[in-house]
C-alpha cells in the first residue's frame, strides 16, 4: 500500500481509533495523522514498532564498532580469547 493511502485525519483518529487498531491486524503499515492539513503523528503496530526499535539498536551498535575500528580499539580474534579466558 502506498504512503498517500495510509494519511488520515485526526478526526478519523477520534472517532474510528478502535477500527484502526483493527485495521493493524491485516496492514501493520503506519499511518499518518494529520491536523489541519500537516502531518503532526505517526500511528503504528506495536510489533512493527517494536522491532523498528531492535533494528535501530543494531544500527547503533554497528556505528559505535565502525567508530571504534576506525580508533584503533580492537584485538585480534586470538587475543580476544585469550582475555574471554581470562575471566573465566
Amino acid at each position: 500500500m502506498s504512503l498517500a493511502e495510509q494519511i488520515r485525519p485526526i478526526t478519523y483518529l477520534k472517532s474510528s481509533a478502535a477500527e484502526l487498531v483493527k485495521e493493524f491486524a491485516t496492514n501493520p503499515e503506519p499511518v499518518i495523522i494529520t491536523q489541519n492539513g500537516e502531518a503532526k503523528m505517526v500511528v503504528m503496530d506495536i510489533v512493527e514498532y517494536e522491532k523498528q526499535q531492535e533494528t535501530m539498536a543494531l544500527l547503533k551498535l554497528l556505528a559505535l564498532g565502525k567508530k571504534e575500528f576506525k580508533a584503533g580499539k580492537f584485538s585480534d580474534a586470538e587475543a580476544f580469547l585469550e582475555d574471554m579466558e581470562k575471566d573465566d
